[in-house]
């Protein structure tokens, strides 16, 4: 290659830099024009992190159908009361202590803690774990315990019955709740279902095991065997706002109900997520865990408020590194790639039939910190994708 054309080369990425930053005024009417675009049940907010500094605002206190950006309302508050490296933990009981031989003379418990990502890796190594602690007959039978949770399958938006959009919800969730055949597709009992792969496993490494799994519980008195405990809840969290996992949101909602609320029930979960969350001076409407609820509200504001106050927080790292990276991955993986935007802004979707969500945060071409939400109601969900991927790539295109 000739000095000429290195030249010419140089001159060019010179020329075209200025091109890739934007102030704040060009920022802004980008973001008035697509708000325009997206009609009067819109809402936006922006701040810039690091002054506080508000960079743009539209009918940003207008609560709003957040759709899955109600997931971030769950995802702090599991991090907040659990911590990042918190577990959730699944118990294995027993009426007595395997005697000299490994017989357990009596029933052996599988107790469900709420552990969302339970699935058959885990429980074989969970039946590993009491096989090599000389476990070696059941005279009784193994019972699966969900009694952690209420016994709704479902959730709000379906009036608590069971729907696709989740699969049943049990305290001792295995797969996803799914058989793993074509019919039936979801597991009429989770409990049975779990006890009775877990019963398999065992007689699969030389366990006799006398009775029929069932659906139970434990009584007072059993001893505990074993304590399985999940991935950190900040794996958890990152598993599931990634690809915006409904299940894993719903089981989280139950979870915090059942441990640090009045009941393992959507609705107390979703009072802990209110009353957690006020410490930040904001009050949405928490319905459920995922935002498949119509009745779920919150602001654009309110949302910006949560995740600017998150990152002052010890969580609000494992938060940031949860959210899906623009043209990277989970449900940002087509969008904006190649842009500005790609890799610079970390977001959570959130989309309805006629809903479409976008929040997070982004570091400028600037090297600005900016919080953000896009909260667009009564839309086409693929409009509103282009419009917010305008106005998220003028973000990460400022320089203030």
């Amino acid at each position: 290659m000739t000095r000429v054309t290195l030249l010419v080369l140089a001159l060019l990425a010179l020329a075209a830099a200025p091109a890739q930053a934007a102030g704040l005024t060009y920022t802004k009417r980008v973001l008035n024009r697509e708000m325009r675009a997206a009609g009067a049940y819109s809402g936006a907010y922006v701040v810039d992190m690091d002054t506080g500094r508000t960079l743009y605002s539209r009918r940003a206190d207008v609560p709003r159908m957040p759709a899955s950006v109600e997931k971030l309302y769950t995802s702090s508050t599991a991090l907040l009361l659990y911590g990042a490296q918190g577990h959730l933990t699944t118990t294995v009981l027993a009426d007595a202590l395997p005697d000299a031989t490994g017989l357990v003379p009596g029933n052996l418990v599988l107790r469900g803690g709420g552990d969302p990502t339970l699935d058959k890796s885990s429980l074989a190594a969970l039946a590993a774990q009491l096989v090599a602690g000389g476990l070696s007959h059941v005279e009784g039978r193994v019972l699966g315990d969900e009694s952690a949770f209420d016994a709704f399958r479902g959730v709000p938006s379906s009036r608590y019955a069971l729907t696709s959009d989740v699969g049943p919800l049990s305290a001792l969730a295995y797969d996803h709740g799914v058989t793993g055949k074509r019919r039936p597709f979801w597991q009429r009992s989770p409990a049975w279902f779990t006890a009775n792969q877990l019963t398999r496993m065992l007689r699969r490494r030389g366990v006799e095991i006398d009775g029929r799994p069932r659906a139970g519980r434990a009584s007072t008195g059993m001893v505990p065997l074993l304590e399985w405990d999940s991935p950190a809840l900040g794996d958890i969290v990152q598993a599931m706002n990634q690809p915006s996992d409904n299940y894993m949101a719903e089981t989280l909602a139950k979870d915090l109900g059942a441990d640090f609320g009045s009941a393992g029930s959507t609705s107390a979960g979703a009072a802990v997520v209110r009353s957690t969350i006020a410490r930040f001076g904001i009050s949405p409407t928490v319905v459920d865990g995922s935002g498949l609820s119509r009745a779920d509200r919150t602001s654009p504001r309110q949302v910006v408020t949560l995740l600017t106050s998150m990152a002052d927080t010890d969580q609000g790292a494992t938060l940031d590194a949860s959210l899906p990276v623009v043209g990277r991955n989970g449900t940002m993986y087509n969008r904006m790639r190649g842009t500005t935007a790609q890799d610079r802004c970390h977001t959570k979707t959130g989309t309805l039939h006629d809903v479409s969500a976008l929040a997070g945060y982004c570091t400028t071409r600037g090297g600005d910190r900016l919080a953000f939400a896009f909260l667009m109601n009564y839309v086409y969900p693929l409009s509103a994708h282009v419009w917010q991927d305008k106005m998220t790539v003028a973000l990460a295109r400022y320089d203030g």
